[in-house]
């Protein structure tokens, strides 16, 4: 497996294998934040095939509650596996790796991530890779349903922080 910064040719294979249907955290969109120097959006590649990514954010977790708590702390944001069968391979555990590399190479001494309320095994990953609780906040984000729709929603998440 080879982690790498997304390009501009890699969204079109992104959508075809992982369709994005968020409305702000599509890969075209997250490639634009990267091209704006606000975020690294990083891609797992197995065997040329994007098997994942995570959007490290340099400008830190959209939430107040956050912000507040955590003021200039970088956001491992979107991370995500697929398919589910790859999950619990090391790919999760690799991209979280990269980003703190990253981070460390920019003098960064502290890197964030949320985790939803509904997600015991992410939490249990970060957990074990070193993150610890600090706020509960409602992560806002909004999707689009089948008709095209924007839909918002709201879950409830905890910001978990960890010293490098």
């Amino acid at each position: 497996m080879e982690i790498a910064e997304c390009r501009a040719e890699d969204i079109e294979e992104l959508e075809r294998h992982m369709p994005s249907h968020s409305a702000d955290g599509s890969h075209a969109a997250r490639f634009a934040r990267q091209r704006a120097g606000e975020s690294t959006y990083l891609i797992p590649w197995l065997e040329a095939r994007p098997v994942g990514h995570a959007e490290v954010r340099w400008i830190g977790c959209e939430a107040p509650e956050v912000r507040s708590a955590q003021p200039g702390c970088p956001e491992i944001n979107g991370l995500f596996v697929w398919p589910a069968s790859l999950r619990s391979q090391g790919i999760g555990t690799a991209l979280v790796h990269t980003a703190e590399r990253l981070a460390r190479e920019r003098g960064i001494e502290v890197m964030g991530l949320g985790v939803g309320d509904g997600n015991p095994r992410a939490a249990a990953l970060y957990a074990r890779l070193g993150y610890l609780p600090t706020v509960a906040y409602l992560d806002r984000w909004a999707h689009l349903d089948p008709h095209g729709v924007r839909q918002e929603r709201a879950d409830p998440c905890v910001f978990l922080v960890k010293a490098l």
